[in-house]
């Protein structure tokens, strides 16, 4: 029995993990679950699960869990606040972490969970966008194996050789006769909107994403093609890629979940309903396949698949987040604190949509012009980072 903690266990990863293991109760033991502030989901998931332990980084939802539990008889410890969720990361017991927590809360609980050579399932972005080099230089120095959750980069990871597979932040794509990496993205539900009406896009527009069932912030992402800008230099760290070898592609039936073009002409693509039961079975049973409980496609019932360059003018958020890729550490940490505090911003009815790439723009350009040194100096600039933007916000 694999012994799993599941960083954000009332998310939506979370929620499609624990699916997977209903799948395959014979191969996996819910040893933790970790969540924010929602103490009612988190109850009834000790109800289910009965797991060892259950922290909330949000202590009074601690309290109030640990109240209803003991009220239950259910014996599950309850622990409080992000050093504890560290420390539980990091306990000998766990063998496997899915890594859901979303945005930079979610960065050293993960970092904890590599120290101590763990499996990552790596579902939570920001852990690469913030500190790419120094979470794949943590991962080899501790013998941690990282494995991608997200649905495009589990699509890229399937469709690259075994070797390449294996030396996962430090594969040679050019030795492994890879060309290119065609990241493939829906484009939201505003890509036939005319752009002179992005201004009244309202969040109730934004969060009805076409394809995937996904959460609030994520969905604005999406929206506004800021996700397809993280998940870029998520690829670039978790595939060693070169400036050149990623291109982006407009997908909207989001069937092809992303492609490898190889040198002799060759693409893999790897296909499949827009459920993430399936990357996360896959990354969950690597390199062996389990059920998900996902149907397969149909292709008579698929019809056509098409694809688009992105737009420029419609998606600014995308080229935002690929000029900060290059910029470095400092530049994709300030973007995304910025993105974090914009997106929610507007949620609130704070800003327009056009806004949240506006401002995220000035905060870019207002970064400290620094060469990050550490997890805690990334930590800082973030923390600055949100301070500028709240400023602009006012």
């Amino acid at each position: 029995m694999e012994r799993l903690l599941i960083l954000g266990a009332t998310g939506s990863i979370g929620t499609s993990t624990l699916r997977v293991v209903e799948k395959n109760l014979d191969r996996f033991d819910v040893y933790a679950l970790v969540a924010g502030s929602n103490s009612e989901k988190m109850l009834e998931l000790c109800q289910q699960w009965h797991p060892t332990y259950a922290a909330m980084s949000d202590k009074n939802a601690a309290l109030i869990l640990e109240a209803a539990l003991k009220e239950q008889g259910i014996t599950t410890q309850v622990l409080a606040g992000d050093d504890e969720i560290c420390r539980l990361s990091a306990l000998d017991e766990i063998d496997t972490v899915m890594a859901a927590i979303v945005g930079a809360a979610g960065l050293l609980p993960t970092m904890a969970a590599v120290k101590k050579g763990k499996r990552i399932l790596l579902a939570n972005k920001e852990a690469l966008v913030m500190s790419g080099q120094f979470f794949i230089d943590a991962a080899y120095e501790y013998g941690a194996t990282i494995l991608p959750v997200d649905s495009e980069h589990n699509a890229i990871f399937q469709c690259l050789t075994e070797k390449a597979q294996q030396n996962i932040g430090r594969c040679d794509l050019k030795e492994s006769g890879i060309s290119q990496i065609l990241l493939t993205g829906s484009g939201g539900p505003f890509r036939y909107m005319e752009l002179s009406e992005f201004e009244n896009v309202t969040p109730k527009q934004a969060i009805a994403h076409p394809t995937w069932s996904m959460g609030p912030k994520i969905s604005v992402d999406s929206a506004t093609m800021m996700n397809k800008g993280l998940e870029y230099i998520e690829a670039k760290w978790l595939f060693n890629a070169a400036k050149g070898q990623i291109q982006v592609v407009i997908h909207p039936q989001s069937m092809i979940h992303s492609m490898v073009q190889y040198i002799d002409g060759a693409v893999l693509a790897e296909l499949g309903e827009a459920d993430m039961c399936t990357p996360i079975a896959n990354a969950m049973a690597y390199p062996n396949r389990i059920a998900s409980s996902v149907k397969p496609l149909d292709f008579t019932q698929i019809g056509s698949l098409t694809f688009l360059a992105p737009d420029k003018v419609r998606y600014p958020c995308l080229d935002l987040a690929i000029e900060a890729c290059y910029q470095g550490q400092s530049a994709t940490t300030a973007l995304n604190a910025a993105n974090e505090i914009t997106v929610q911003a507007f949620l609130k009815g704070q800003i327009k949509f056009t806004d949240i790439a506006r401002i995220n723009r000035k905060v870019l350009e207002k970064k400290p012009c620094s060469t990050a040194e550490s997890i805690e100096h990334l930590l800082e600039i973030d923390a600055q980072s949100r301070r500028l933007t709240s400023e602009l916000l006012r």
